[in-house]
């Protein structure tokens, strides 16, 4: 995939006049800016870190309450994706404060356990993440991997990742088009943060 002309189409959309920028333009930003940063990574275009941290910005700036958990899940993916190290830490904390660790979706949970990890905070990931796996409205694999680098398990992290893999070369919807295992890149960033250094299987550009 030629993920130049990608990107240009996704920065133009970004750029253009949104009126007010209500909570939805903001989130409409958040995500073509962060389709823009994932296609300029592809491509190794040292932009990609300014518009990963757009699109974190334009998602938190989004943040109106409730249960918008998605929100602060792109903010610190896109702080992790950009290495914006005081950024999506920052990020980690804010989305603590906003309650995640104990909401009753597990979309909630995921968040928590994303900024726990972030943190170093690995036995409170450890824990939250165990809540996940027990769920059966949330991937197992992406439980097990979380679970696995809050516990430093290199078997069932390997195991898990692949199949988080595995999930999205079989997926047909991308947010906006961008088919990138970003998930899976992620996990890799936080695996590494915990020590456990392992290739990605396959790729995470997907056909």
């Amino acid at each position: 995939m030629d993920w130049i002309p990608f990107a240009q189409e996704r920065q133009a959309r970004y750029a253009e006049p949104h009126g007010e920028l209500d909570e939805r333009a903001l989130v409409r930003q958040g995500n073509v800016a962060y389709a823009a940063a994932l296609a300029l990574s592809m491509a190794g275009d040292p932009e990609a870190p300014d518009w990963f941290r757009r699109a974190a910005a334009r998602w938190r700036e989004s943040w109106r309450g409730g249960d918008s958990w998605g929100r602060p899940i792109g903010a610190l993916k896109a702080s992790l994706l950009g290495a914006d190290e005081a950024g999506v830490e920052e990020v980690a904390r804010w989305t603590l404060e906003l309650g995640t660790a104990g909401a009753e979706s597990p979309i909630g949970r995921y968040a928590a356990v994303l900024a726990l990890l972030v943190l170093g905070r690995w036995h409170e990931a450890r824990h939250v993440a165990s809540t996940l796996r027990e769920r059966d409205d949330f991937p197992r694999d992406v439980a097990d991997a979380l679970a696995a680098i809050a516990a430093e398990d290199v078997v069932l992290y390997v195991e898990s990742v692949e199949s988080v893999v595995r999930s999205f070369e079989t997926r047909e919807a991308f947010l906006e088009d961008a088919r990138v295992a970003d998930t899976a890149l992620v996990l890799d960033l936080l695996a590494r943060r915990r020590g456990i250094a392992v290739p990605l299987p396959g790729s995470a550009v997907l056909p």
